[in-house]
């Protein structure tokens, strides 16, 4: 007898995830992997941090938080939005998450309802969409490119047949690392504001940028929902720990789902993420480090046949469009991890439509890392 599995368990792979599975088989075997396929900083929680965290265990019994989480975080992060932003967050609108994976899932859940459309950019993030198609929410997804630097605009929603129920927007995104203008930002959060759209704004690569302004659409009067993470800035992949910050209409909503789903995020690394704040310097040193890798890789991807590639103003990506030198991106990153030992991710997996022709680049690793991918093409290429 055959029992049924779910369609919506369906949803097709994260391929990063699979490309880092093969690359830990290779190492396994004993072959040197480089890994520039997976967005994770290679530095761990900022010492200081951790000797706080370490300090409470076996001391707080660090058992479950409300839903929402502790007192202490949801204001550290209310004040962030003040110092870095200059904008007015009430603590009882910040939310805090498990991850910006339970995040989104939370925000998806409470915003829309099965069958409602969410635009969103393709090349873009791919659990927005296999999320969205999980809970029976349409992704309507729009082909951008370099002439809108690979973001969605105001004259694409219009240009749809009809106005989605959502739009994602992430700046910088991921995997292009493009930022949206400050005034085309406001201008998308207005249109959203104004045509009844709700705005899911991803800001989890705010703090690493590259000489670009970021803009958030926290702040009072907004019908936005903002997703951020202490995944990426901060240095806290495997602690699981994100925030949204929400309009008011959103806030019993949210806190019902949470208590149902997930209770409470983890007690130890909310208390983490409250340390962290105070890390700035050792933070700053990981940009500075981004900073350097982004600057070796734009010398040297172009030599090696990677010329056309996206502006990296933030994050720690670079997307190449690679069609000169193959049809099928993700035969030509398999055997770039097998004989080159580089690990990295093919385009298909951030866009169904034009990403069999595309590759992105981690530079979230250390720089001789960076480097040693470089001599490794090299060699490969020849």
């Amino acid at each position: 007898m055959t029992i049924k599995i779910a369609a919506r368990g369906q949803v097709p792979p994260f391929i990063v995830m699979d490309v880092m599975r093969d690359a830990a088989r290779l190492e396994a075997e004993g072959k040197r992997v480089v890994h520039l396929e997976v967005g994770q900083p290679s530095t761990g929680i900022p010492a200081a941090a951790a000797a706080r965290v370490r300090e409470m265990i076996g001391v707080n019994a660090l058992g479950y938080t409300v839903a929402g989480g502790i007192p202490e975080l949801r204001a550290r992060i209310a004040a962030h939005y003040h110092d870095v932003h200059g904008v007015s967050v009430d603590p009882r609108r910040v939310f805090i998450t498990t991850g910006s994976s339970g995040a989104f899932m939370l925000a998806f859940l409470a915003a829309f309802a099965a069958g409602d459309r969410v635009a969103l950019a393709a090349p873009g993030y791919p659990a927005y969409r296999h999320i969205l198609t999980a809970i029976g929410v349409q992704p309507e997804l729009i082909a951008v490119g370099a002439d809108s630097r690979y973001q969605p605009t105001v004259a694409h929603l219009k240009a749809l047949p009809k106005l989605p129920d959502g739009l994602i927007v992430a700046s910088p995104s991921n995997p292009t690392g493009t930022v949206i203008p400050p005034a085309e930002f406001r201008e998308l959060q207005t249109f959203c504001d104004t045509h009844g759209i709700r705005l899911i704004s991803d800001e989890i690569y705010h703090g690493i940028t590259y000489g670009q302004a970021v803009t958030t659409a926290a702040g009072e009067g907004t019908t936005a929902i903002v997703v951020n993470s202490f995944s990426k800035y901060f240095s806290m992949t495997g602690w699981r720990l994100g925030w949204l910050v929400l309009p008011e209409d959103m806030l019993r909503p949210l806190e019902c789902l949470a208590q149902n789903l997930f209770i409470s995020p983890p007690a130890v690394s909310q208390w983490a993420g409250v340390f962290v704040f105070d890390c700035r310097d050792e933070l700053e040193a990981n940009v500075a480090r981004y900073a350097a890798n982004r600057a070796l890789l734009l010398d040297r991807l172009p030599g090696l046949g990677f010329d056309k590639l996206a502006p990296a103003d933030g994050a720690f990506y670079i997307y190449a469009d690679v069609a000169q030198l193959t049809d099928d991106a993700q035969v030509f990153c398999r055997r770039m991890l097998n004989e080159a030992g580089v690990a990295t991710t093919p385009g298909i997996d951030f866009d169904p439509i034009n990403g069999r022709h595309c590759v992105r680049f981690s530079f979230a690793g250390s720089t001789p890392d960076m480097a040693e991918a470089c001599e490794r093409l090299a060699l490969w290429k020849k």
